[in-house]
């Protein structure tokens, strides 16, 4: 392996088409304000680096990036990579990630609207995600720890596995192909939907109009809290400890629960025959 240490940059392409290299201790900051410094280059390690400037590391195969600060000037930082590693990093620029394949991160913090767009096999553990639109159209997902807070999170997304999580955001999963999310906080409004194949295990749900227009929708031992208009049009197969505020109109399925606080029938454009069912009490069809 090659190394540099401690050295700054600040003039465009600086590193370009580097490989086999360890960066370490470097500034990449300055008058000049360059950009791509770290682009087309290959099996390299960043560590212990302060990112200041823009587009550094695109198009590179083999890359990882442990202990490094990525200012909010150092904009869109991975693109079209492959093979990325990520620890203990601070990712604040705009979208800080898209379009890359095989992809960890542990224990990174990220403050960073539009992050991970259109990536694959993607692998978290731990770490903060502060994100406006988060991993839009991205696949293939095994995320574990995660606290998340933001909008529009996990839109377009496919064969997620998600576990042990917090998520504060609304519209989160909207059009979401094949993801289950185990033991896990999901608290937003509009959760899901248009999603197939979303499936919710012991988890606690709360916000306004969950769950609608979903296709193949299971809830294992869930919580609902606060949860009006829920169901709506779905498709759904739900077990549900404690209360459900309210249910309007699902499509087909059966929602057991403890108990509802309302239970809307009426004024339903699609033909509903879902059984809902209160433990203990007769059940109830939809007309």
């Amino acid at each position: 392996m090659n190394y540099i240490e401690g050295k700054t940059y600040q003039e465009e392409r600086a590193l370009y088409n580097i490989k086999d290299t360890v960066v370490e201790n470097c500034r990449f900051a300055g008058e000049e304000d360059g950009e791509s410094f770290l682009k087309e280059c290959r099996n390299i390690t960043v560590k212990n680096c302060y990112m200041d400037l823009r587009y550094p590391m695109w198009h590179v195969d083999g890359i990882s990036v442990i202990n490094c600060e990525m200012t909010g000037n150092c904009r869109a930082a991975l693109w079209y990579d492959n093979g990325v590693y990520i620890e203990n990093c601070r990712m604040n620029g705009i979208k800080a990630l898209r379009e890359c394949n095989g992809v960890t991160l542990k224990g990174a913090v990220a403050n960073s609207p539009e992050f991970g767009w259109r990536c694959r096999d993607i692998k978290i553990r731990g770490g903060k995600i502060v994100s406006e639109y988060a991993f839009f159209g991205s696949a293939d997902a095994d995320i574990d720890g995660l606290e998340f807070s933001g909008k529009y999170s996990f839109q377009y997304t496919k064969n997620l596995k998600i576990a042990n999580c917090a998520f504060k955001t609304k519209d989160a999963f909207w059009h979401a192909e094949n993801v289950t999310v185990t033991d896990s906080v999901l608290d937003g409004e509009y959760l899901g939907w248009y999603s197939d194949g979303l499936t919710l295990v012991r988890c606690r749900i709360s916000g306004t109009q969950p769950l609608c227009y979903c296709k193949n929708l299971k809830l294992i031992e869930c919580t609902m809290e606060n949860c009006d208009l829920s169901f709506e049009y779905s498709d759904v197969d739900a077990d549900i400890n404690g209360a459900v505020f309210s249910v309007k109109n699902p499509k087909s399925g059966k929602i057991v629960a403890d108990s509802y606080g309302e239970i809307i029938l009426s004024d339903s454009k699609y033909k509903c025959e879902a059984e809902i069912e209160e433990r203990n009490k007769n059940l109830r069809r939809a007309q």
